[in-house]
């Protein structure tokens, strides 16, 4: 294959409701992505389904490499139980899990591990806190120092940048930078418009079906933008799916 990921004709939906319709397109090695599009237009949805969480409908997604060993998957913070009985050293611990197992033991290398990724996020002294007792930008540091743990070729981000401080913003937008110096290839989730044209070279735009994907100048026009939210606001949210790709309805744009 020639890209990291590889969408082939990929319909997504729950319980029979469609969410993303007949997506074809490549992530190319080592690109540096933004999925974009107004709310409800099947964002996450695609993300979850690249990460193996979701089945898709129709259609595939192809990974160069073994997907289990070469992709880390941030979900959104809202997706993480703050109340379960943890520490930060036990949240970013877990990014060893591929290796170690859910219970095997951490070794020299890895405790060094640990440390050299919460000194890479702002988080040395932090260890012993309770993720209960964290702010919105702690926990997402957290969560990154677990991804940098996972050291994956292939990075998902689901609004990674969302309601936290503008240091922490801008921390982390470096911590992504640099995996993209790397060569790794990363894909985001965004909603903020600005910082998607100043960072990320390529954009996919969704609004249920694909609207653009390529370089971001000429994806994030305001043509584009204009037509994405016509064509989200015009999908049945109770439309049943089905193969000929015919199974949604524009009454609700009339």
């Amino acid at each position: 294959m020639s890209g990291a990921i590889e969408l082939d004709n990929l319909t997504l939906g729950y319980d029979g409701h469609p969410a993303v319709h007949h997506l074809s397109g490549t992530f190319s090695h080592g690109s540096m992505s933004a999925v974009v599009g107004p709310n409800g237009s099947g964002k996450s949805t695609l993300l979850k389904a690249i990460a193996g969480v979701l089945r898709p409908l129709e259609g595939r997604i192809v990974q160069a490499g073994d997907r289990r060993q070469a992709m880390a998957y941030l979900p959104q913070r809202a997706e993480i139980d703050r109340s379960f009985p943890a520490d930060v050293t036990d949240l970013v611990a877990l990014g060893l899990w591929k290796w170690r197992g859910l219970f095997g033991a951490i070794g020299r290398h890895d405790i060094k591990a640990l440390e050299a990724a919460l000194q890479a996020v702002g988080l040395v002294g932090f260890e012993r806190r309770g993720i209960d007792t964290l702010s919105g930008g702690q926990l997402q540091r957290a969560l990154f120092a677990r991804v940098l743990l996972q050291d994956a070729k292939v990075i998902l981000l689901d609004e990674p940048f969302t309601a936290i401080d503008e240091k922490t913003v801008s921390d982390l937008v470096g911590l992504v930078q640099r995996w993209h110096g790397e060569g790794r290839t990363v894909i985001a989730v965004l909603h903020d418009a600005e910082l998607v044209r100043q960072i990320f070279p390529q954009t996919l735009l969704l609004a249920r079906e694909l609207i653009g994907w390529g370089p971001t100048e000429t994806v994030m026009t305001r043509e584009n933008l204009r037509r994405s939210r016509g064509m989200t606001e015009a999908w049945d949210e109770h439309a049943p799916w089905h193969e000929d790709g015919h199974g949604h309805s524009h009454e609700a744009a009339q």
